[in-house]
């Protein structure tokens, strides 16, 4: 068992099967079919079983995994240590959608510029696949929204995001969650913070722990704010993210006040740590402080 063998066998389960893990590391498939067949013999077990010509992990597959990726993590570690210390090499990045859209544009560009030997890879979705996505080393790091506690994690604040309540045009004032016309709420999947802040401050009004009648979730903002638009619901949105849509003539934007305050944190591992990751934190700091 080797690293090469390793970084192959990840990719196969990256990419699905024997084709585009091939194709993504610019080899014949009979190389990579016969590195997976050779590091199965070599740990005396099989990786993977085929089902309906599709490649599923078996359960010593899914050890394997999490080891490959700390000792390919941890390779690259040692690689980084022993040479200059210079930002290069492959950093992986999450983001939450309205992070990713509102506050990532610019300090990425720069940090583009300032560092064009890093490969910069950046993925979006809720907090709670980006949180499990670094606890298991498939990212390196994450923007996320808070609160959030986590021994595994170093936790640093970058941003404090208003969250605000967005209703139909036509809708009368609202002051609370009794106000409310209407209990259906527009939102992403289970595990976005935001659904969960919208979630806990209907539940804040004059009957405790209420639900929403219907939760109706979407993939974009694009999409929550038109079906809010038609009158669909209601949804809780970043303020910075409004500001990027025209939207102000097709709905109304309510504050909900300190429960809409949320602070935006860049999460890592505690045992990560790279000049790539050091340099992007920097900038991201001092972006910032410059929007203050």
């Amino acid at each position: 068992m080797d690293l090469l063998s390793l970084e192959i066998f990840r990719t196969v389960v990256r990419e699905g099967g024997i084709t585009r893990a091939a194709e993504q590391l610019h080899r014949v498939q009979s190389n990579v079919t016969t590195r997976i067949r050779q590091l199965e013999q070599s740990l005396g077990v099989s990786l993977f079983s085929r089902n309906h010509k599709r490649l599923v992990l078996t359960p010593a597959g899914e050890t394997l995994l999490d080891y490959a990726e700390r000792l390919l993590n941890l390779a690259i570690e040692a690689r980084e240590a022993v040479q200059p210390a210079v930002p290069q090499g492959r950093l992986r990045i999450g983001s939450m959608e309205s992070t990713a859209a509102s506050r990532l544009p610019l300090p990425l560009a720069r940090f583009h510029q300032q560092w064009p030997a890093v490969q910069l890879e950046l993925s979006t979705g809720p907090t709670q696949q980006l949180i499990d996505r670094v606890r298991a080393f498939t990212l390196d790091a994450a923007l996320v929204a808070g609160p959030l506690e986590d021994p595994l994690l170093t936790i640093l604040p970058l941003y404090a995001e208003e969250l605000v309540l967005l209703a139909p045009r036509n809708h009368p004032p609202i002051n609370s969650p009794d106000d409310l016309q209407t209990h259906t709420l527009i939102a992403f999947e289970n595990g976005c913070a935001y659904r969960r802040h919208a979630e806990n401050w209907l539940a804040s009004g004059s009957i405790p722990g209420r639900r929403p009648d219907r939760i109706l979730e979407l993939g974009s903002y694009h999409a929550m704010l038109a079906c809010v638009a038609a009158g669909a619901g209601i949804a809780l949105a970043p303020r910075s993210v409004l500001e990027l849509h025209n939207c102000s003539e097709s709905l109304a934007i309510h504050p909900i006040g300190p429960a809409g305050q949320v602070p935006t944190y860049l999460i890592r591992r505690h045992d990560y740590s790279s000049p790539a990751f050091d340099a992007l934190s920097q900038i991201l700091q001092e972006e910032a402080k410059n929007r203050l």
